[in-house]
């Protein structure tokens, strides 16, 4: 069996989809083929975003965000939407999930935090419904 790809989008790929991607990686290890992509991406990764992830021992400090293509979306078994909008192209046959989580741009730790831990629950029940183990 191939392993799914799983790609996660929002629109600066610099705070959630960096988040969602890192939670992914360090909880289903080579189990899913993890992408994240954004709509309109910033030039680097939120700080506050990474200070957060280093805080649950996952490092993305030196991911870079990604345009979102037409390609990513193709290749990708799952698409995890993060207030892009109608930016994501739509294949058929393809899981589509929107996930409605507050932006962490220009917030503070204290008010990130619940955003990362609503994502590691997202991650978590994502995983057993695409790669259990």
């Amino acid at each position: 069996m191939t392993k799914p790809t799983v790609l996660f989008v929002c629109v600066h790929n610099a705070g959630r989809s960096q988040m969602a991607a890192g939670y992914l990686r360090a909880l289903a290890g080579d189990r899913v083929e993890v992408l994240s992509a954004g709509s309109a991406p910033k030039d680097r990764i939120n700080p506050v975003a990474v200070a957060a992830m280093l805080e649950e021992g996952i490092d993305i400090s030196a991911n870079t965000p990604r345009v979102l293509t037409v390609e990513a979306v193709r290749e990708s078994d799952a698409v995890i939407t993060m207030g892009c909008g109608d930016a994501c192209p739509i294949f058929p046959g393809k899981r589509y999930e929107d996930w409605e989580l507050d932006d962490p741009a220009g917030q503070g730790i204290e008010a990130v935090r619940p955003i990362r831990d609503e994502i590691r629950r997202r991650v978590e029940t994502l995983i057993a419904q695409v790669a259990p183990a």
